[in-house]
Formats: C-alpha cells, sequence, structure tokens
C-alpha cells in the first residue's frame, strides 16, 4: 500500500510548480528582475518542487519539501502576491504532513 502521506506531499508540490512557474512570469513583468533571471529562477524552484517530489520516500525528502515551502514563500519579497501563494501552499504542506501520518497510523480495516 502506498503511503498516504507521501501521495498528499507529493501532489502538494505538483501542484505548487506551475504555481510558482507563473509567479516568475508575473515577477518578470512587476520587479526590477530581468526576464532570465525571473523566469530562470522561478522555473528552478519549480523544477525542485518536482524533483522532490519523487525524493520524498528516501531521507531528507520531506525535510527539502520544507524547505521549499520556505523559499515559496520567500519569493513574495520580489512579488508579494506570493507571500499569499507561498501561505496557501505552505498550509497545504503542513495539513499533508499531519493528516497524512495520521492515515498510515490508522489499521486497514478487515473486511469480512
Amino acid at each position: 500500500m502506498r503511503s498516504p502521506k507521501r501521495i498528499l506531499a507529493a501532489s502538494v508540490l505538483c501542484f505548487e510548480a506551475p504555481c510558482v512557474f507563473f509567479g516568475g512570469l508575473v515577477a518578470k513583468d512587476l520587479s526590477g528582475l530581468g526576464t532570465a533571471q525571473a523566469v530562470g529562477g522561478a522555473s528552478l524552484i519549480a523544477l525542485l518542487c518536482v524533483l522532490t517530489a519523487g525524493l520524498l520516500g528516501r531521507p531528507g525528502g520531506y525535510v527539502l519539501g520544507s524547505v521549499l515551502q520556505v523559499v515559496v514563500v520567500a519569493t513574495g519579497l520580489i512579488v508579494p502576491a506570493m507571500f499569499v501563494v507561498g501561505g496557501i501552499f505552505a498550509a497545504l504542506w503542513v495539513t499533508a504532513l499531519v493528516k497524512g501520518g495520521q492515515l498510515e497510523g490508522m489499521e486497514p480495516r478487515e473486511q469480512g
């Protein structure tokens, strides 16, 4: 059986990746960053989100995912709307870890 915690956390990271990329497109126009810096940086963070989703079964995967949540919230320093977007995804990340961990602790029911 697959880990509910891993499934939920990977889902958060995979849905977060395009939002971060689109945040980079916004940063290109609304910040003092050049196109290569804004889009390149956002693409790197988005790629790290997807790669981290695949690393969640390995040691340190959840720590890396948590660090990425901090990085995404910090992009709000460039585009203030990313404080909101990053905060939402950080809340989803914490929820995935807590509720997923609770689901892992539940014993499967025997069918009759």
